[in-house]
Order: C-alpha cells, then structure tokens, then sequence
C-alpha cells in the first residue's frame, strides 16, 4: 500500500506511544458462520487468521445487511478494528448489531494482508522541515530502540519515554517512518506532521 498520512502529537513529559499495523494487497477472506445481535457484535469465522487490533470490513453477509460494506472494495471508514477472541471469533468494538437484522449465513471477514515483519528493521526521524535538521530520531537497533517490532502480533511500536519528551525543545516538525528489509529495500509507510506540547502537570 501507499504511505500514509497522519499527524501526530507529543505532550511533554508525557510518554508517547503509538502502534502501527502495516497492511498490504491482496485482500483475504475468511467466510463467516455467526453474527451476533448483540453490543458489541461478535463475528464467527473459522481459523480467521486476523491479528488483534487489525482492521477488518464485513461483506455480503446474509440477513444482517446493515453490518455489510456499502462499497467494493470498502472505503477506509468501512473498517472496523476487531478484537481477536479466539482463532475463530473476533469481536468488532465499534459495532452494535443489537437493533440490527438476524444474520442468516454466508458472508466473509474481508481484510487487508498483514506484512511480515521478519527481517526488517525500522527508522523514524522528525526534522524541522524537509531536509532540516533532526530534532529526534527512533530506530530499531541498539542506537535507541525507540520502534519494536513484533511480528506475531505484527506490529511496530513507537515508544518516545517521558524523560525524552520533557526534554524537548521544539513546538512543530516533520517525520517519516521507513522500514528496511533484510536486502536494503526502504519502504516508506508513515508520514505526516508532528507537533509538541508544553506539559501541564509536572
């Protein structure tokens, strides 16, 4: 997939955290056997395969079609961050199927490919503009271990401590988050904007 733009906040003296999950293409497809009416709406789909906290969409499922996406393939509001109950369910937090139609069957948890993380290794600088001066940098390695990667839970972790973020000097910058490859291959996967905070409460 393309990078993605986000902006992003430090309060000082606060510690910042932020969790991202990298997706990409092809879509996978896993049917659905249950739905509940219920809040939140718990969905059944054998050996799913989707990691918790991934975003999921749900598709032609029979009965309950208010669940359904309205597009194909489904706009990024159409996904919905699923809690992963078992191998088999997976509770959608944001849902409430209470009001909604009995599910009858059919239907598929449709979701984007969690990328393997094996192998890589991650970079993030915030600078004071493009091709500015580094105000921060987060890596993977020994260097600070400020990004973690886990890829059973196929995540990459941010971390900038409360002792760091109370040392920070500037108000507003710029980032980028690139992850390597084993062979040398640079993706970029997060971009965007980061301002900082005075803290309130020391």
């Amino acid at each position: 997939m393309s990078c993605e733009i986000e902006d992003l906040e430090i309060h000082k003296g606060k510690t910042f955290t932020r969790v991202i999950r990298w997706e990409t293409t092809p879509f996978l497809y896993k049917a659905i056997s249950a739905i509940t009416k219920a809040a939140p709406a718990v969905v059944t789909a054998t050996a799913h395969g989707v990691p918790d906290g991934w975003r999921v969409a749900i598709v032609s499922a029979g009965g309950m079609r208010e669940i359904n996406a309205k597009y194909n393939p489904p706009r990024p509001s159409e996904f919905h961050r699923a809690k992963k109950l078992s191998a088999d369910t997976l509770e959608l937090n944001e849902v409430n199927s209470a009001g909604f139609t009995t599910y009858t069957s059919g239907g598929y948890v449709q979701y984007y490919t969690p990328v393997d993380l094996s192998g890589y290794s991650a970079r993030m600088t915030i600078r004071d503009q493009v091709g500015g001066t580094s105000l921060l940098s987060l890596t993977t390695v020994v260097e600070n271990g400020r990004i973690v990667l886990d890829n059973t839970a196929k995540t990459i972790t941010l971390t900038i401590s409360a002792t760091d973020t109370a040392l920070v000097t500037w108000s507003e910058g710029v980032y980028d988050l690139e992850m390597v490859s084993s062979g040398g291959v640079v993706t970029e996967i997060l971009a965007g904007t980061i301002k900082a905070f005075d803290e309130v409460t020391t």
